[in-house]
């Protein structure tokens, strides 16, 4: 993902004001299993198995982490939160016309909507995983929340925050 952010206070439709909006540019990434691996014990102790998140996984989580490091006043919030988030994947080329039209969305696919992967649940973890401990103490306190998968000409995440007290 690039480094464009945006921080405003913003209002979804349907609901009240956020107290935070996070624009992060970019193809969404999805959360991916996580990796294991077995090590073997030394001098008759048993072994165990180590698990580690996938390194494109791991690179993305501290990409977004550093981004918002940046924008956010240091203070963790500790409070029920509710967090919509909005996926703006990008349209395959099938999408558009050809020749002279080669930018324009053909009638058919003006309002398709995505259903190919990734997962709507794997893209909202790891955007939960990466806010933990940079903008919230931890996930366990959201509470309430919406996510969204859509195309869209500039693929992005937008992140909405409100704190519920």
């Amino acid at each position: 993902m690039s480094d464009d952010l945006f921080i405003t206070g913003m209002e979804m439709p349907g609901e009240g004001v956020y107290d935070y909006h996070y624009t992060i540019g970019g193809i969404p990434v999805a959360q991916a299993r996580m990796g294991a691996h077995y090590i073997p014990g030394k001098y008759g102790k048993k072994g165990f198995i180590s698990f580690y998140d996938v390194p494109k996984c791991r690179k993305e989580k501290l990409h977004i982490g550093m981004i918002l490091k940046k924008s956010v006043d240091g203070t963790l919030l500790d409070c029920p939160l509710q967090v919509d988030l909005i996926f703006h994947m990008k349209r395959p080329e099938l999408h558009y016309g050809t020749g002279k039209n080669r930018l324009t969305i053909k009638d058919k696919y003006l309002f398709a909507t995505h259903t190919k992967t990734p997962d709507i649940d794997n893209l909202r973890k790891l955007i939960m995983d990466a806010l933990t401990k940079v903008v919230w103490r931890d996930d366990s306190l959201v509470v309430k929340g919406t996510t969204i998968k859509k195309f869209s000409e500039r693929p992005r995440v937008e992140i909405f925050i409100k704190c519920l007290e």
